[in-house]
């Protein structure tokens, strides 16, 4: 029987990269996305074109009332597409960033972060619980700024780091259904993350690739097989560690 993983913000960058990385190994998805359905769509067919299942749900991270409804839709298509009532692994990869400095970041800003990458991590896992199999595993992204700083991501970094503190708790409360709970933590990534920041500015990209050990700052195809790696049985024994995946970034 195939795994079957769900993946938030899977219609793009990152998320994107790890629904095809997962399929590729064998994998089945349920591709999550918030707004762009005609995105989402397309991540699906090519999931299908290897000869995989896979379905798109639409799903506000931000929105915590939405989630009793959106486990409801994912029961369904469980069964329907299927005929299972669980599902395995569980990437809580959607989210967004804000390039500000901390003098300047403002409430706002803070809050969008964390309301996503903290209080959305925490209760749609929490509402999805009783869908994820035993013996399954959870993956929460998060980011090699919790280790080095750069000016500007100060709030960002923050709620990732709570993000890495909740990644120990998961594992040590999920262990005794055997599911395994990690963080993978990329470093400068070239995708559409913070308005591209990273791809599309020269002069921030080779500042970045001066700091890595590799040479280069990292690509989406860095990120998303080392995730389907982690979910192969191969790592069963892995639990409740921050991963990075940086290229040897500010070391």
């Amino acid at each position: 029987m195939s795994k079957i993983a769900l993946i938030t913000g899977a219609n793009r960058g990152l998320g994107r990269n790890t629904a095809i990385a997962i399929a590729r190994h064998g994998g089945d998805v349920i591709v999550a996305y918030r707004g762009n359905a005609a995105q989402a769509s397309e991540v699906v067919a090519e999931i299908e074109a290897m000869g995989r299942k896979a379905v798109a749900l639409q799903l506000d991270v931000a929105d915590i009332a939405s989630f009793p409804a959106f486990a409801d839709a994912l029961r369904s298509s469980l069964r329907e597409i299927w005929n299972r009532e669980t599902f395995d692994h569980l990437i809580n990869n959607a989210g967004h960033g804000e390039f500000a400095p901390f003098r300047q970041t403002t409430e706002a800003q803070f809050d969008g972060l964390f309301n996503v990458h903290v209080k959305g991590v925490f209760f749609l896992t929490q509402a999805l619980l009783p869908l994820i199999a035993d013996g399954g595993r959870i993956v929460n992204f998060s980011t090699g700024l919790t280790r080095f700083s750069y000016e500007g991501f100060s709030a960002y970094a923050s709620a990732k780091g709570a993000v890495e503190t909740l990644t120990r708790y998961m594992a040590k409360e999920l262990g005794p259904r055997g599911i395994a709970v990690n963080a993978v933590a990329p470093g400068a990534i070239e995708t559409d993350f913070g308005g591209g920041v990273v791809r599309d500015n020269r002069d921030l990209n080779a500042q970045f690739a001066q700091l890595t050990a590799l040479g280069r700052v990292g690509l989406p195809d860095d990120i998303g097989p080392m995730v389907a790696s982690l979910l192969s049985d191969d790592n069963r024994w892995v639990t409740a560690q921050r991963i990075e995946v940086s290229g040897g970034q500010a070391i």
